[in-house]
């Protein structure tokens, strides 16, 4: 959420945050309800002040005489009208707060213009796609595929999307997991175990309502909803709080099973593990001071890198373009992974910086040193990484003439053997 005095002082960078972003918002509608609300707002104020007077000048006459009875009257009339415009201020508040939340955050000046994917910036790549293996193919037409994966019997239990992961595909998805969460605990983030359903307010805060209203899977009659990557979770831990400024930054990882509708996907972007509607994945997360904000987004993005470069895996980072970037993100990165097989770039961790745009929502703050006043964090968070297309990218790259694939010598340890097997 936009701090309400930059709309209020300078409407034309909220207008420039939204052409810039490609948005279609209205922001004048949302001024000229702010100026509606806080018009409201002074007339209740004032009504309440009208109410402490009287109270002080009764306090002041004797019980019974004229003087007092007329304030009687009055208090009675001052109350009623208070009730009724109190009661109008909180409709017009939720309007309010309402239209406050389709303002997009404010890209960082860094951002380059752009509305598509071909627009984003290649700021860096690692390895060769060519390194690849040479008998690379696609994974879903790896034979023997289908016995790690199972995407038919999920589709009959579930629906499409929702897939079965067997023996050694299963065995391998847990490899990667523990091997993420392992070397991200190494680089100093504290692994936590979050739910997988959040509330309203939760989804609220991070910025995924009402942006993603109809992309996440919701319960009833609990009005729950599960979380399309651990962030939603894990962002709200310190909804409501206020922290001391000695204790950031705060990094944190977590592993959930993600849901996500992924609502207008269709065609070859979405064969095979490239996208699915439920998938493991490890987030990570920061709470930082505002000033050094930046700088910790670059080494978001550099422990999001490391797990891929010892995976043996090439991949490139793209800056997003403002049309690209997403709805909350003040500035946001793409690291995308080569898959030999489909020779195609596949994107595998988006690492962001939201500055206070989730904590203002959320109400994460921390208590400056210097002032004793408490202060907005800044949140960052990153994929550290997902299953489905690491996975993929792994199939495709190392798999040899004979049909095996070879496994990278850092996830050895932990899936048990250098080789898979589709016998």
């Amino acid at each position: 959420m936009l701090d309400p005095k930059l709309l209020r002082d300078s409407p034309e960078v909220v207008r420039a945050a939204v052409a810039k972003k490609h948005l279609d918002v209205d922001v004048d509608a949302v001024l000229a309800m702010d100026v509606a609300w806080r018009a409201q707002l002074g007339e209740v104020e004032t009504l309440r002040s009208r109410q402490k007077a009287a109270n002080a000048e009764m306090a002041a006459l004797k019980k019974g005489s004229p003087e007092f009875m007329a304030k009687v009257q009055e208090m009675k009339a001052v109350s009623s009208e208070l009730k009724s415009r109190d009661e109008a201020l909180k409709q017009i508040e939720e309007k309010w707060r309402a239209a406050m939340l389709l303002l997009p955050n404010i890209p960082h000046a860094s951002v380059p213009e752009g509305l598509t994917p071909e627009q984003n910036l290649v700021l860096a790549t690692h390895g060769d796609p060519a390194s690849a293996s040479p008998h690379a193919r696609p994974h879903w037409d790896i034979p023997g595929f289908d016995r790690l994966v199972d995407f038919a019997r999920g589709t009959k239990v579930t629906g499409a999307g929702f897939p079965f992961y067997i023996g050694d595909g299963a065995r391998l998805v847990r490899a990667l997991l523990q091997f993420f969460l392992d070397e991200d605990v190494k680089a100093g983030y504290t692994e936590v175990s979050p739910p997988i359903l959040v509330n309203a307010a939760s989804a609220t805060a991070v910025g995924q309502l009402p942006d993603k209203e109809g992309q996440m899977y919701e319960t009833t009659p609990d009005h729950l909803y599960a979380v399309p990557t651990a962030e939603t979770s894990l962002t709200n831990f310190f909804r409501d709080e206020i922290l001391d400024e000695e204790a950031l930054p705060v990094r944190r990882c977590a592993y959930t099973p993600c849901f996500r509708r992924e609502a207008g996907s269709y065609g070859k972007d979405v064969r095979g593990l490239n996208r699915v509607h439920q998938f493991d994945k490890v987030e990570l997360l920061k709470w930082v001071h505002p000033a050094t904000s930046y700088d910790e987004l670059e080494g978001l993005r550099a422990d999001a890198e490391r797990l891929l470069q010892k995976l043996e895996l090439p991949y490139r980072v793209l800056l997003m373009c403002g049309g690209d970037m997403g709805f909350a993100q003040a500035k946001k990165y793409d690291i995308e992974v080569w898959a030999a097989g489909q020779k195609r770039w596949l994107e595998v961790s988006s690492c962001s910086n939201f500055e206070a745009f989730q904590a203002r929502r959320a109400q994460i703050r921390f208590r400056a040193k210097a002032s004793g006043r408490p202060e907005l964090v800044h949140t960052l968070n990153g994929s550290g990484l997902p299953v489905p297309r690491v996975l993929a990218a792994l199939l495709e790259n190392n798999l040899q003439a004979d049909g095996r694939v070879r496994i990278p010598a850092a996830l050895v340890t932990y899936f048990g053997k250098e080789w898979l097997e589709f016998s």
